[in-house]
């Protein structure tokens, strides 16, 4: 999977300074910072999909326990969420 999830992001941090963050390892396709959905506050966390697995973890390995924005990141794989929440 070439999704990855930004742990420990700072309040600060925005999509474009995401993307940016991780653009120099690769194409990146998409760079969320997730938010409050009443606040609009950043949660802490975000995600980044690349074009390709080997960028995600070029990026994964460069970056991971590195300073962005302030504070120390964490990246792993992205795992997709399971749908739906039945009984």
């Amino acid at each position: 999977m070439s999704k990855l999830f930004i742990g420990g992001l700072s309040w600060h941090t925005t999509n474009e300074s995401l993307r940016e963050a991780f653009s120099p390892y690769g194409n990146v396709e998409e760079a969320t910072v997730a938010t409050d959905r009443e606040t609009g506050r950043s949660r802490g966390f975000g995600f980044v999909k690349f074009s390709t697995e080997e960028e995600a973890e070029n990026a994964m390995a460069e970056l991971n326990e590195k300073e962005l924005d302030g504070r120390t990141v964490r990246i792993d794989k992205a795992t997709e969420r399971g749908g739906g929440g039945g009984r």
